[in-house]
């Protein structure tokens, strides 16, 4: 089939290279415009246009999927289908009815279950011991198209949104050309979703990773690893904002032992402890306002060399 890909981030990018490897021809990639990024925030092409273009290809980056111009070229190319994988933007009816076989997304949740702009983030957050990726139909309502094929992936202790994402952007890629594949010979038909089970994931703001240390510890956990790396957690130690990378729970408190209260930091050997509503967890690297990442125990100890609370807010 002749297709036109829409993906955007890191994560689209094994997909791309999947229907690069295939039986299919890309006619061109659509992805979003140029925006900064990295640590200087300079202004860079996506990492799927990057791709696209050292592989020779057109790429279309439309300010809106709904401009005419894009519309225009999207019916010039004449695609039979166009997959998409983490895009970034809703496609209008006008874009959906161009090529005949419509277009197709790779989806990071078994749906019905986590529609929406995070399905990784929130699969981690609520504890799930299970996820995976679907590929379906798009249509106008939010991932709520019917279903040509699922893939399953167990959610890791320790795991990260990251982690888990990487590994089903490289899974998911196999599962979309597959689906292709089906839908040329004709042997998939996509089949509508349940009506029960049906679930919603909102992008995670910074409003959300900041960490209540009230919570218990496992609430604490899953929380810090569902927004690594993005948006990342972050709490406060005498109004100054320090983000948090993954920690690691700790058993019961030894009898007759106290522990420390939620948001109390204590110096444990060679580690550093945070009190929760449960028991403490402990802290992995850190990275104090303005400064770069560093272990915990570093930072504590500029910290004690400075005075003052050493309460997490």
């Amino acid at each position: 089939m002749r297709l036109v890909f829409a993906g955007t981030p890191a994560v689209a990018v094994p997909s791309l290279d999947a229907l690069l490897g295939s039986r299919h021809a890309v006619a061109a990639v659509v992805t979003r415009p140029d925006a900064p990024a990295g640590r200087g925030l300079k202004v860079a092409a996506s990492p799927v246009a990057q791709r696209a273009r050292a592989a020779g290809i057109e790429v279309l980056t439309p300010g809106r999927p709904s401009d005419p111009g894009f519309l225009a070229r999207l019916t010039e190319i004449a695609p039979d289908c166009c997959p998409v994988t983490a895009y970034g933007a809703l496609i209008p009816q006008r874009a959906l009815d161009i090529p005949a076989h419509g277009w197709v997304n790779l989806h990071f949740s078994v749906l019905p279950a986590w529609r929406g702009a995070a399905p990784v983030p929130h699969a981690i957050l609520h504890g799930d011991e299970i996820t995976g990726a679907s590929t379906f139909r798009l249509v106008a309502e939010l991932d709520a198209g019917p279903v040509f094929g699922v893939l399953t992936e167990p959610v890791r202790d320790g795991d990260t949104a990251g982690d888990l994402l990487d590994r089903l952007g490289r899974s998911g890629a196999e599962l979309l050309v597959a689906t292709l594949d089906g839908i040329e010979s004709g042997e998939l038909r996509a089949r509508p979703q349940p009506a029960d089970g049906i679930s919603f994931a909102p992008k995670l703001t910074r409003a959300d990773a900041r960490v209540n240390w009230k919570l218990p510890g496992l609430a604490i956990d899953r929380l810090i690893r569902a927004c690594t790396p993005a948006p990342g957690a972050w709490t406060t130690l005498g109004g100054a904002s320090v983000k948090l990378g993954p920690v690691t729970m700790t058993g019961a408190a030894e009898p007759g032992s106290t522990a420390p209260g939620p948001g109390e930091i204590v110096l444990a050997g060679p580690g550093v402890l945070v009190g929760t509503g449960s028991t403490p967890v402990r802290l992995g690297e850190v990275q104090p306002e303005g400064r770069r990442r560093m272990p915990a125990a570093d930072w504590l100890r500029g910290v004690r060399g400075q005075g003052g609370s050493l309460a997490l807010d």
